[in-house]
């Protein structure tokens, strides 16, 4: 079995950034299939376009743009990818910025689909730096890569602790169907009161009901982005946006940029 050094990938990569401790590529797969194969180091996989499907011996998953997954240490995978275009932004993570840092990952252990929208915002951003090449862009990779480990951890204690059931109801409920639901119809759907709904959210999910929906709708909008056949008017209504400029805003809130700038930064190569 193969092991890849750090920055190896299969397929072109187009960027390689290499910080205290950290590798990040850009990299475009062109594999149809590549067999099994581990990474020395702990790292990030950020689908930013096109589809790949990632296995390993306990489980697999089919990754669309937007997916991110973190697998830690010698973790041996497959991957398949079907006809198409696909790129992934990957960050390698090398002991000694662990140690640094004093973050823990004995708890992270294996393969982990992260599809917390709060924590692919913050891998966004990460992506964003690292094409903004300026002299903060160091400093703010690793600031966002420390608040990215913390909601991590996070969102395992809460994984494994004892949580009500309509937690991961509504979770599933709205990233499968970011759509205009009033609070009275979500309490409805998990049988609970509209003001315990409202009152419970924010202690789960770290923000109120219309900001995750949002952060939800966005990060869709991130996934069409890279289609240059798509207006930003298009993107925003498939987003169930209500207009180009409520997208724009909301979109500017999260990332800091707006969703054209964004566009022309997922079109860097380099």
């Amino acid at each position: 079995m193969q092991n890849l050094k750090t920055g190896q990938f299969y397929g072109n990569t187009n960027q390689t950034i290499r910080l205290d401790g950290l590798t990040l590529t850009d990299t475009e797969y062109t594999h149809s299939k590549v067999d099994w194969h581990y990474h020395e180091n702990p790292y990030f996989t950020f689908i930013l376009q096109g589809r790949v499907t990632e296995g390993n011996k306990k489980s697999e998953y089919n990754c669309n743009a937007g997916s991110l997954l973190f697998h830690n240490w010698h973790e041996a995978h497959y991957n398949i990818k079907p006809a198409g275009f696909t790129r992934g932004f990957h960050i390698e993570l090398e002991k000694e910025w662990f140690n640094s840092f004093d973050i823990n990952t004995e708890n992270l252990q294996g393969s982990i689909d992260l599809a917390n929208p709060a924590i692919k915002t913050l891998m966004y951003n990460i992506f964003r730096e690292s094409k903004a090449e300026d002299d903060t862009s160091r400093l703010a990779i690793n600031a966002l890569l420390i608040e990215l480990f913390g909601q991590i951890t996070e969102n395992q204690e809460i994984a494994y602790s004892t949580t009500p059931a309509w937690v991961k109801q509504i979770r599933e409920m709205l990233l499968d169907s970011p759509q205009d639901w009033s609070l009275t119809e979500l309490a409805n759907n998990l049988n609970i009161h509209p003001v315990h709904l409202s009152r419970g959210f924010s202690k789960y999910f770290n923000c109120n009901l219309g900001d995750y929906i949002r952060t939800i709708r966005v990060q869709q909008a991130l996934a069409l982005l890279p289609n240059q056949n798509l207006s930003l008017t298009d993107i925003g209504l498939q987003c169930n946006f209500a207009d180009q400029s409520h997208f724009i805003r909301s979109f500017k809130a999260q990332h800091g940029v707006t969703p054209s700038q964004y566009r022309a930064i997922l079109q860097k190569r380099r």
